[in-house]
């Protein structure tokens, strides 16, 4: 394994290109190619049908992904995020995943919700839709794929503005995907 998709909502943060180039950093470090789904050249042409292309080209060349879980835009990751994952665990590459903020699924939609009612076993939040109370951080087919993949999620707390970032988190996710390429070799 060499090439590994580097994808989340990190990609929206002002100083993209350089979280892109420190993430980048870091897999090198280890042994690794990021392919960080921002391309300067594609990005600046505005065009979501080429920079759909460039990255779905990204993640056919890559041997595996990793994920940027970190809840954005509400309680659950970036929906960008879940489909590469779920594009890239469909053509059988493994798939690990990162996040900067801790913490099961059913208490962050508490927590951007409200109150929770409990009823018939379930949770349901305001609007009257069942909420997964697996006590997982992410929606379980999330959960599942990272562990078809025999990877956990990892998670580093992180505050403050680049913590959508996950830099902490992301460079324990490569450093074990490192031990873990060591062991078998």
């Amino acid at each position: 394994m060499r090439m590994l998709y580097l994808a989340g909502p990190d990609v929206f943060l002002q100083n993209a290109i350089e979280i892109g180039a420190r993430k980048r950093a870091i897999c090198a470090k280890h042994g690794f190619e990021g392919l960080y789904p921002i391309d300067p050249d594609v990005e600046a042409s505005a065009d979501p049908e080429a920079i759909f292309r460039a990255n779905c080209a990204h993640m056919q060349r890559a041997d595996a992904g990793l994920f940027n879980l970190t809840p954005f835009r509400g309680p659950s990751a970036d929906a960008g995020t879940l489909f590469e994952l779920g594009f890239m665990f469909a053509l059988g590459k493994p798939v690990y995943g990162y996040a900067s903020r801790a913490g099961a699924y059913a208490a962050r939609v508490r927590t951007h919700y409200g109150k929770l009612a409990r009823s018939g076993g379930r949770l349901w939040d305001p609007s009257g839709h069942a909420v997964e109370d697996f006590g997982l951080h992410e929606n379980l087919m999330i959960v599942r794929a990272l562990a078809a993949s025999e990877r956990e999620l990892v998670v580093v707390q992180e505050r403050g503005a680049q913590a959508l970032a996950a830099m902490r988190a992301f460079e324990k996710c490569v450093a074990a995907l490192a031990r873990r390429r060591t062991k078998r070799s």
